[in-house]
């Protein structure tokens, strides 16, 4: 069968001179499409229905998200979907040729007239691009409005296109050097097997998906997470000098203490080191006020056959913290962090008659802790609970604190996986607030899918807000009615958290908070894709503290009125409330310049 090059030189305008044959020279057209087809196929080797698809794909990335996103990230998203899209539009290009073009007998269309169209695809495909990334910059404007932040400027945000396509060609890079080791195993196979050739591919493709499987199940996994905790290892080992050692025997790290300084890490370290002292509590609550107890083991802490959990039982022994008014059991993330805000707003609460006890699981930040600790999480959360309620209802109830428990993000997954059901919960604490929790949460999960009919997924009410409630703000800590019975379990989240509304589920299916009237700071524009929302809302994840205070991630104040509501101090009074919110902002303020 001649090739396309040689169809179109035959049909080469001729003419003859002197008994010999002499072509025309071509025209300036015919010799572009020569160049474009010769760079095509040599160089690029696009498919133009999988470029179309792709184009498709990149649009929907660019619509908006839960929370603001830069060029950079937006990039990334964009062409990873479009690297998708042209995947999925060049198997429906291949099962059209493979299925359907054999039974419409039509003729191709000629050669010329297939380059017209390709030339058309390409400037069409790139003309809408731009255009969803003009449109993408003022959708973006328009999230950063809604959550009180300044936005950023179409010129900056145009940069997305071109990382996108970046991007996009090093994912279909990547996918033909599979195709091409693919390739490889089926020819050997045929070779040295006697695999017919017919199966070979199938057979090659599924020994390379299994050897990928054992990889990345095995060795990879293991090796990526062995470099990254011993990379954040060192991290932990950081000392700043805006955490030094405490003095007062109150708190772990001190020379009072059984948990040395240098082991609790910087998370610990700062934990300890920080929050309200007796002078700032009595300015605030004009009332006398103690010295609050913060305990806290790391990773390092326990020694000479002690676990983390005994260690940290020994300390509260130590500083007589089951005789204080409450007892707070925070599970950590990732690092061991501790929210201070939320530390501290208990303590100032109840004018430092407290005991906040904590520990540290492991070195990985909390995204990686995600994919790699969860069943370590809940193993802390339980462990750490158990031997802290075995030791607290030893005491006469009478003479025994408060029990509470906290939880943020991954923390508060470890912290539900202490308890069986709401059953169990309700009958060993006498509160638990959490925070920004995570869709895969177990208790969670369960009451938001049990919520009372025609109430919103982002601001559910399970059985009439009697013991568990749901709240965004602080009027919603109220709703839907004054009868919030003892012990109170309170969950903050905000309907632009993509920590809470992030799932696998969103690569197939569309969310009910999607389906449902939005929440207010989620825009209106923004719609459901298959595969694109469950990407667009897992590059949220990395922004989603990167946005003001009462949305995202970012809770701030917020857990002082969730505290006040779950476990209200007699003597509160709503005057007393803000100047410790006050206090509570000044004291976030120099963290975040500081650490």
């Amino acid at each position: 069968m001649p090739e396309a090059s040689e169809i179109a030189e035959s049909t080469t305008p001729q003419r003859v001179r002197g008994g010999v044959v002499v072509r025309r020279s071509r025209s300036a057209g015919q010799r572009a499409v020569r160049v474009l087809r010769r760079i095509e196929i040599d160089v690029i080797g696009l498919n133009y229905v999988g470029l179309v698809v792709g184009t498709v794909f990149f649009a929907w990335s660019v619509t908006p998200s839960l929370v603001p996103r830069d060029w950079l990230f937006q990039g990334l998203i964009s062409g990873i979907n479009a690297a998708i899209g042209y995947g999925a539009g060049c198997l429906l290009e291949w099962g059209f040729r493979r299925w359907v073009r054999p039974r419409l007998r039509r003729r191709p269309l000629p050669i010329p007239g297939q380059y017209a169209l390709k030339i058309v695809i390409l400037i069409g495909c790139g003309l809408v691009a731009a255009y969803m990334l003009v449109l993408s910059a003022d959708w973006q404007r328009q999230i950063y409005t809604l959550m009180d932040m300044p936005g950023t400027t179409r010129a900056a945000y145009l940069r997305t296109g071109g990382l996108s396509l970046a991007v996009g060609i090093a994912v279909v890079a990547g996918y033909r050097t599979l195709r091409e080791i693919v390739r490889f195993f089926a020819r050997e196979l045929s070779r040295w097997v006697r695999v017919p050739p017919r199966f070979a591919p199938g057979v090659g493709a599924a020994l390379l998906a299994v050897l990928i499987v054992l990889l990345f199940n095995g060795i990879a996994t293991r090796a990526f997470f062995a470099v990254a905790n011993s990379a954040f290892s060192v991290r932990n080992d950081k000392v700043t000098p805006y955490a030094v050692q405490p003095r007062a025997p109150e708190r772990s790290g001190s020379p009072a203490s059984l948990a040395a300084w240098d082991t609790l890490g910087s998370e610990g370290r700062w934990f300890v080191s920080h929050g309200p002292d007796p002078l700032l509590i009595s300015a605030a609550t004009n009332a006398p006020a103690r010295q609050p107890i913060r305990i806290y083991a790391g990773l390092d802490s326990a020694t000479g056959g002690r676990t983390q959990e005994q260690l940290a039982v020994a300390e509260l022994e130590r500083t007589h913290a089951f005789d204080r008014k409450v007892l707070a059991i925070v599970t950590t993330t990732g690092t061991g962090w501790v929210n201070s805000t939320a530390a501290a707003a208990l303590e100032y609460l109840y004018h430092g008659d407290t005991a906040i006890v904590a520990s540290q699981y492991s070195y990985l930040p909390s995204v990686l802790s995600f994919l790699a600790d969860r069943q370590k999480v809940a193993a802390a959360g339980r462990k750490m609970f158990d031997a802290v309620y075995t030791a607290w209802s030893a005491r006469p109830p009478q003479s025994r604190p408060k029990l509470v428990v906290y939880g943020e993000s991954l923390g508060s997954q470890g912290s539900e996986a202490a308890f069986g059901g709401l059953g169990d919960l309700r009958d060993k604490v006498d509160g638990a607030l959490w925070v920004g929790p995570p869709n895969s949460n177990r208790l969670w999960s369960q009451f938001v899918a049990r919520r009372d009919p025609g109430t919103p997924e982002v601001e559910p009410v399970y059985a009439d807000g009697l013991v568990v409630r749901f709240a965004s703000a602080t009027d919603e800590l109220n709703q839907p009615s004054a009868d919030w019975r003892q012990p109170r379990i309170a969950y903050l989240q905000h309907a632009s958290d993509p920590i809470v509304w992030w799932s696998p589920d969103l690569i197939f299916s569309r969310p009910a908070w999607l389906s449902e009237p939005r929440g207010p700071d989620v825009s209106r524009q923004m719609r459901w894709w298959p595969f694109v929302t469950f990407w667009q809302v897992a590059a949220d994840l990395t922004n989603a503290q990167s946005v003001a205070d009462g949305h995202g991630h970012n809770y701030g104040s917020l857990v002082l009125d969730a505290w006040a509501a779950v476990l209200r101090p007699p003597d509160w009074t709503p005057q007393e409330n803000e100047r410790i919110r006050t206090d509570l902002e000044l004291a976030e303020t120099y963290e975040r310049v500081v650490k």
